[in-house]
């Protein structure tokens, strides 16, 4: 079982390897703002379990192991992102806040989640609620809603000037 560190450490790598073909310590230091020998010794423990292929002063390379965790990790980290988002967050928050979340949520809680979302961008109903949940959050406002009634709503409705 993986650790919140570790998942943050296969993460990095997978973005370092896609981008030059290898991790290297100074380069994980620099992305998470750690000291090389912090580094070295998560590269260690993260090479004993299995996870990723290490040498001494080498580049650092993903397992099958590996590279399925950080997949994983970055899907989760990616699709709370877009739901955070979705619910209005800003983007900085979204992330941050998304990385904090994707550690401890449930498979299952994930999966409902993606569907909430790919759910939301299809359907035009879905898509009005989300706005009218926004303006909701912004003022504190609950819009009582019907295609009757939709030229008198605030969101959605014909704007005079």
């Amino acid at each position: 079982m993986t650790t919140e560190r570790d998942e943050d450490y296969l993460k990095i790598i997978a973005s370092i390897v896609e981008e030059k073909g290898y991790a290297k310590v100074k380069d994980v230091a620099k992305e998470l703002e750690l000291g090389p020998s912090t580094v070295t010794g998560m590269f260690k423990k993260l090479d004993k379990e299995g996870y990723i292929n290490y040498e001494k002063y080498g580049g650092v390379t993903l397992t099958e192991k590996g590279t399925e965790i950080a997949r994983k990790t970055r899907e989760k980290y990616s699709m709370l992102k877009e739901f955070l988002m979705h619910l209005g967050l800003d983007e900085k928050t979204a992330e941050e806040d998304a990385c904090k979340i994707e550690h401890i949520l449930d498979p299952k809680t994930a999966k409902i989640l993606k569907k909430f979302v790919e759910f939301t961008d299809k359907e035009d109903e879905s898509r009005i609620w989300i706005e009218h949940f926004r303006y909701f959050v912004e003022t504190g406002k609950y819009i009582y809603y019907s295609p009757e009634n939709r030229d008198k709503c605030p969101v959605h409705g014909k704007k005079t000037d």
